[in-house]
């Protein structure tokens, strides 16, 4: 029987920089950092924006990730991960101070804009964002694609040398075609049923 057995790691994806309301003046804006600096890029951000006096300027955080659920050791792990790495999501109204405060932060590289002037992004994309990343409905991480050769470790085909002709990310399973009584017969199997053939 495959392990079906399931752990989970969860990590936060929104911040709060500041406890005040947004103005009607505040927007989404794109910053991007070095990759895997996103979560010291907030640390670094809530300091500045007390340090600062920036409470009533800058005041929410995003990073998108979204579930996965990825074999390790012959188990389900179910992980967050990364959707646009490098990039924070921040809502804040956009002044001279506001701007060089979060642009001069440790980790920033910059705005997403035209020129140098930040490009406010649609509350509807922001929503979209974070839809994706609060749905508990992990899509799976295929460890092999179609094509590879692999050796079926469960079932009653144990021990068959087949060859992956689909995978389903969403249900964690593929289409295995295995040689049988001289013929090729499509098995279907959980991603926990085979491994790869070197």
């Amino acid at each position: 029987m495959p392990n079906n057995s399931t752990k989970t790691t969860k990590k936060e994806f929104s911040f709060q920089l500041s406890s005040n309301t947004p103005g009607i003046d505040a927007a989404w804006y794109v910053i991007n950092t070095y990759s895997g600096h996103e979560y010291k890029v907030i640390d670094a951000l809530k300091t500045r924006i007390k340090t600062m006096g920036l409470e009533d300027h800058i005041f929410r955080a995003i990073i998108p990730i979204q579930s996965k659920m990825v074999i390790r050791r012959g188990a389900k792990v179910k992980t967050q991960e990364k959707t646009l790495p490098g990039y924070v999501l921040i809502q804040m109204i956009v002044t001279d101070d506001s701007w060089v405060t979060v642009r001069t932060t440790p980790g920033v590289t910059g705005f997403v804009g035209i020129g140098s002037k930040p490009t406010p992004i649609s509350q509807s994309e922001i929503d979209n964002i974070i839809k994706t990343t609060e749905e508990d409905k992990p899509k799976y991480q295929a460890p092999f694609g179609i094509g590879d050769v692999v050796k079926i470790t469960n079932g009653p085909f144990t021990d068959f040398i087949g060859t992956i002709d689909s995978i389903d990310q969403e249900k964690g399973k593929l289409r295995c075609l295995v040689s049988f009584f001289e013929r090729e017969t499509p098995v279907e199997l959980d991603f926990l049923q085979v491994t790869k053939e070197l």
